[in-house]
């Protein structure tokens, strides 16, 4: 029985070991087809010349043309908001009411005070006159008379006085009206009614933005102001003038429906930064651009007689960019490139590593082709200039 058991564990080992060695037959035939070079048609394409119009993109805080923060003259509790959060006010409309009820009290006070001023003007007009008559018959002496002219000054001063005060009582009543001073958006209202406000108080009332037009601010680096410039051989007005429209990414990726342009460069860079602060202006007629809200702004870099290439005809390693070129015997050559750090998002400016004539594999990068596949071209579906007419 032992012997019986012996025999069929023998030739169960046979049979295993010739089934592994059949299948060890079948992978390596299966390899050694694969490194005999079996050719893999993907597309391949020619580098040439071509043009690109590209954008550089730069990081932009967007406010309105003016961000005006409302403040009281006079101090008083708020009696009445008349606005809301988010509303088109136009210029001289009401934004908040404080009390006035001393403040008119005042203003009736000031305006008494003007009748009983002009009565006492009127009572030394009428003295200053009799002395003067009676100086002018000698019958009083020219002291009498004189004291009566003072009195008169006296009166007409008391008089000014007055009416001053009334007109302050006026203008402190009017204060207690605090209306836009232009047409904008009302911001936040962080006080409502009962309220303590005052000239001092540390947050306004609420802020005003003037957003019929928009800037966009952003920085470039010094070199971007000598590139701007080319080298100081124009001054910044001469290169603002002839920058071209620029266009204005929203933070949800989306391109705002109008351009704008560049109004103004600082003259001084920041220290902390290396980089001037620039403003670009934009026309915001529906409002849908508001104070505080950020973006990208978009300058045009057109450039000509460049190498562009698709982005899906390159791989990375370690940060390192690497395409295909189809070198000897048709064999796939791995090949390490330098690109501009703008694109389009599908294609590449490549700047070192390729030259006019080397011809690439655009299909199938890092998978049907690695280093050493034989390639059998196809003709590519799109021309190697993407964005730019070929070269001829």
């Amino acid at each position: 029985m032992m012997k019986k058991m012996k025999s069929i564990a023998r030739l169960s080992g046979i049979a295993f070991a010739a089934a592994f060695s059949g299948l060890l037959t079948a992978c390596g035939g299966g390899n050694q087809q694969q490194m005999g070079g079996m050719p893999a048609e993907v597309e391949t394409q020619k580098v040439v010349l071509g043009n690109a119009n590209l954008e550089e993109s730069y990081p932009a805080s967007i406010k309105g043309r003016k961000d005006v923060e409302i403040r009281p003259q006079i101090s008083g509790f708020i009696t009445k908001v008349c606005v809301d959060e988010g509303q088109m006010v136009s210029a001289g409309q009401t934004l908040f009411i404080i009390d006035q009820v001393q403040l008119e009290a005042a203003v009736r006070s000031a305006e008494a005070a003007v009748v009983a001023a002009k009565s006492q003007v009127a009572t030394a007009q009428l003295t200053a006159n009799n002395k003067k008559a009676l100086y002018e018959k000698n019958i009083i002496s020219e002291y009498e008379y004189q004291t009566a002219a003072l009195a008169l000054e006296s009166a007409k001063a008391a008089q000014n006085q007055a009416s001053q005060s009334l007109v302050n009582a006026k203008k402190n009543l009017s204060y207690s009206v605090v209306t836009a001073p232009f047409a904008g958006v009302v911001g936040s209202i962080p006080n409502r009614e009962g309220s303590l406000a005052g000239p001092s108080m540390a947050q306004p009332l609420t802020t005003l933005s003037d957003i019929s037009e928009v800037y966009a601010y952003f920085s470039l680096t010094e070199r971007d102001v000598l590139r701007l410039t080319e080298g100081g051989s124009c001054s910044l007005a001469q290169a603002i003038a002839k920058m071209p429209e620029v266009s204005l990414q929203l933070s949800d990726g989306t391109r705002y429906a109008l351009t704008g342009r560049v109004s103004t460069v600082s003259g001084v860079l920041d220290q902390s930064t290396g980089s001037a602060s620039v403003r670009a202006l934009f026309k915001n007629n529906n409002g849908m651009l508001r104070s505080g809200s950020t973006g990208n702004v978009l300058i045009p870099q057109p450039s000509q007689d460049l190498i562009i290439i698709p982005q899906r005809a390159t791989y990375e390693i370690q940060d390192m960019k690497y395409v295909y070129v189809v070198g000897d015997s048709s064999k796939a050559v791995a090949r390490n490139i330098k690109v501009s750090p703008v694109d389009d998002g599908k294609t590449f400016i490549v700047t070192e590593g390729l030259s006019v004539g080397d011809e690439i594999v655009v299909e199938g990068v890092g998978t049907a082709v690695k280093a050493g596949t034989v390639i059998k071209p196809k003709a590519a579906a799109a021309p190697a200039a993407a964005q730019g007419e070929e070269k001829k």
